[in-house]
């Protein structure tokens, strides 16, 4: 007689039952390691933190991070005049510190941080915005699983259109420009999201830079993109904010996006033109 098939545990369950099935087996060995959550994966994982004057909350962010047996965790400071540097070389995680006494301009440390990773799955943070440990398994889990990107879903975070801040609107056009109406507004702009190493070959390290621009070529290339997980970053962003001037610069990153669209697509991107007889003007 066979053994009975092994039943599914629901994702929500498997980080607890993991830890403490970890917790038990280091307190019988004599282990030190018992505060540590197993990933849902067998590859190298990376958590790739940029950080300019975020020394009030880089602490809880590493915090989170420590509560998993990450491969690396890198974290790429940059043009910081509050005490960060010393807040992240004294957190018992260990990073590993990239330092630019310079700004480097916004998110070009995902660009430094990929590029230093040895790791398969990259995840990708902000030094401003601790997240539970537990949600980032499900980013790590769909990368393991077979997606190339995994973007958190910030759909039930934010209004019905007619109220939605500009940065939502034109997130959401660049998705369905290239053809991805089911994204809505969810974009590499948000953290956490998590690439493979295939996908950040395949976008290009420098690009990585440019969330929208780097999401365009990911989704031209037909990669496997996906929102597999809802974190609240929306409430204490301030990419919301009106007429901040990171607002500006995100619409200018995706306007960036629409021209390499555009570039690969055509002018009127995906939008057919089914009035105009344009043969009879000429056109």
């Amino acid at each position: 007689m066979g053994l009975p098939s092994p039943r599914r545990v629901r994702h929500s369950l498997e980080a607890p039952i993991a830890r403490k099935f970890f917790k038990g087996f280091c307190s019988e060995t004599g282990g030190r390691y018992g505060h540590l959550t197993p990933l849902p994966t067998r590859k190298k994982v990376a958590a790739i933190v940029c950080v300019m004057n975020e020394s009030h909350a880089i602490g809880k962010v590493l915090d989170e991070l420590d509560r998993l047996p990450l491969h690396e965790i890198i974290v790429v400071i940059n043009g910081s005049t509050d005490p960060s540097f010393d807040r992240v070389r004294a957190h018992p995680a260990a990073p590993v510190i990239i330092h630019y006494d310079e700004p480097l301009g916004h998110d070009v440390g995902r660009s430094i941080g990929a590029k230093a990773s040895q790791s398969d799955i990259l995840l990708f943070l902000d030094g401003d915005t601790p997240v539970s440990y537990r949600k980032l398994l499900s980013f790590i889990r769909a990368i393991d699983k077979g997606a190339d990107v995994a973007l958190n879903d910030i759909s039930p975070f934010i209004h019905r259109f007619h109220r939605r801040d500009s940065v939502s609107v034109i997130k959401e056009f660049v998705n369905r420009a290239m053809g991805r109406s089911d994204l809505m507004a969810n974009s590499m702009t948000a953290v956490p999201h998590a690439l493979s190493r295939a996908a950040v070959e395949a976008i290009g390290i420098e690009n990585l830079s440019v969330p929208p621009l780097a999401q365009t070529i990911a989704l031209s290339k037909r990669l496997k993109v996906t929102a597999p997980a809802s974190v609240n970053v929306v409430r204490i962003s301030s990419i919301t904010r009106a007429h901040s001037p990171v607002t500006e610069l995100v619409i200018g990153d995706h306007l960036e996006a629409l021209h390499e669209a555009m570039r690969l697509g055509g002018t009127r991107l995906r939008f057919k033109d089914h009035m105009r007889k344009r043969h009879l003007a000429g056109g």
